[in-house]
């Protein structure tokens, strides 16, 4: 696999990635969508294609905490209508990055970036029109379910950004803050999880990258720890402002030749 080994890191590109890593955590339990700043980080600092690969297990990381966060919320309803269609994508997208090079995937990561980021200022838009969880059994439902469903799992198996687009849909089948964590977090833990094999398969877990992931992981847990702390004081308005401009930044650096 084309990346850096820890041995090769500077002390401010480890900064920048243990940043990043604790922005994770913080994400997996206050506002999910948030860790696309983590993923603008990680294809800077590390080759774009080869930081999927090493972002996944911190990604996994918080997963695992917020499922123990906020296990008694989830509504595995929507989770079960979900999962084909994403695992439709999860393929996509792994034939997708067996073709694709390291200009290609940057290209892609920085245009899914800007994408999302349109998507997270469309669904605040929409936040007053929120439907009730339950309606995701009629037909328009569930054909929003598919179509969300395959472009989530094409979006987190090609560069891990699958956090907005399943955002945009839990906001808009109406869930409210705990039901969104909880079923969020569990739909995450699940799909990052089924993502191990085809990424080992692809080389872009090695030996290298969970040696990264070991040192990195550490700074999960307190960005966990931050975000459920903050999870009922964060002014969220301000707050996705920022993470919506970070976003578009990120977006932008990576389209840059």
């Amino acid at each position: 696999m084309n990346t850096m080994s820890l041995w090769h890191l500077t002390g401010w590109e480890f900064a920048a990635l243990a940043f990043a890593a604790l922005l994770v955590g913080f994400s997996k339990t206050a506002v999910s969508g948030a860790n696309t700043v983590s993923l603008a980080i990680f294809a800077a600092v590390l080759p774009a294609r080869a930081s999927t690969g090493v972002l996944l297990p911190i990604l996994l990381a918080g997963d695992l905490l917020a499922v123990l966060t906020y296990r008694r919320h989830a509504h595995w309803p929507t989770l079960w209508r979900l999962f084909p269609a994403v695992a439709a994508g999860v393929v996509a997208g792994t034939v997708f990055l067996m073709w694709a090079d390291d200009g290609i995937v940057r290209t892609s990561i920085g245009a899914i970036l800007l994408l999302m980021a349109g998507v997270t200022v469309w669904r605040r838009r929409r936040a007053d029109t929120e439907d009730d969880p339950d309606r995701v059994t009629t037909r328009a439902g569930r054909a929003k379910a598919r179509s969300y469903g395959v472009l989530g799992g094409f979006t987190t198996m090609v560069a891990n950004a699958g956090g907005p687009v399943m955002s945009m849909y839990l906001l808009s089948a109406g869930f409210r803050k705990l039901g969104f964590l909880g079923t969020s977090a569990f739909f995450f833990l699940i799909v990052n999880t089924s993502k191990l094999p085809f990424s080992a398969g692809l080389g872009l877990i090695d030996a290298d990258s969970l040696l990264l992931d070991a040192a990195l992981v550490l700074f999960v847990v307190p960005g966990a720890l931050l975000g459920r702390w903050a999870v009922n004081r964060i002014n969220q308005r301000l707050f996705e402002h920022l993470v919506i401009a970070a976003t578009v930044v990120g977006g932008v650096q990576l389209l840059i030749p």
